[in-house]
């Protein structure tokens, strides 16, 4: 086994797993969260410059006239520009570079990356991830966004590593809420690619959302200039997850909302 696959197996060890959700998660409420974003805590002079110059690129030929039009070109070229690899653990310019070289990059990565491009974009953002209930050795969970949308006046769940939206019968796209207190009534729900270069992965989709055991966070108080400069300074002499510690004894961490669901599900 190489060092870095022996690394990724390393951090994702069931314990290191379990512990992250025993320090970093917290019960919450659906009103609690209603008015969180990613923005509150990332303004626009704090997002690395290449992040501003990558996007006057995508938007160069952007001719949408909608909010959600520009939302699905940013993350049609993100889709299409990304190769993707290997997970990163770097500073959120580095890896920019890396997954635009085609390096890497990961469903965490893609979701980082695409919260920065927001902000600089006046979109509002936040970051989910999901896991199952109770824990399964076999899923490592997923990453993805939700944005929201001024003109409809909602959250819009979107998946930029698949470029997928969820829909119940036709119109207007789910938020997260709205599809996982779908899919636990059984409810027959559906996701479209918006993406006519990308063949989506269904079984993959199917996994990542629909299967019953899943219950989705929210990823609450990220500042990516604090994690940005304590990547810098640490990696790659220090573990991540070392990094991670050291923030969270700082009190500089993020944490984990549960909406939904009593997070103590996940270890019984």
């Amino acid at each position: 086994m190489t060092l870095k696959r022996l690394s990724w197996a390393f951090k994702r060890h069931p314990f290191l797993y379990k512990t992250r959700f025993k320090l970093l998660s917290k019960n919450s409420s659906i009103g609690d969260i209603q008015g969180y974003c990613y923005n509150q805590y990332n303004s626009k002079d704090q997002i690395p410059s290449i992040f501003k110059e990558i996007n006057a690129e995508i938007f160069k030929a952007f001719d949408g006239d909608s909010e959600l039009d520009r939302i699905k070109h940013l993350s049609i070229w993100l889709k299409n520009s990304i190769k993707g690899g290997r997970g990163l653990s770097e500073p959120s310019d580095t890896a920019l570079s890396i997954m635009l070289s085609g390096k890497g990059g990961v469903c965490s990565d893609m979701a980082q990356i695409f919260n920065n491009f927001c902000v600089i974009n006046d979109i509002k953002v936040r970051e989910w991830g999901n896991t199952r209930a109770p824990f399964n050795e076999s899923y490592g969970g997923h990453s993805f966004n939700e944005v929201y949308s001024e003109q409809l006046n909602k959250w819009i769940l979107i998946d930029v590593y698949s470029n997928v939206l969820f829909f119940y019968h036709k119109g207007v796209p789910l938020s997260v809420i709205e599809l996982y207190e779908l899919v636990r009534n059984e409810e027959d729900v559906h996701f479209e690619s918006f993406n006519s270069d990308h063949v989506v992965d269904k079984e993959n989709i199917i996994r990542n959302y629909l299967d019953p055991d899943t219950i989705p966070f929210l990823i609450c108080n990220y500042s990516n200039k604090t994690y940005d400069a304590y990547l810098r300074k640490f990696r790659p002499q220090i573990p991540v997850f070392i990094v991670h510690f050291l923030l969270y004894s700082l009190g500089k961490s993020y944490h984990y909302r549960f909406p939904l669901d009593d997070y103590r599900r996940i270890f019984s």
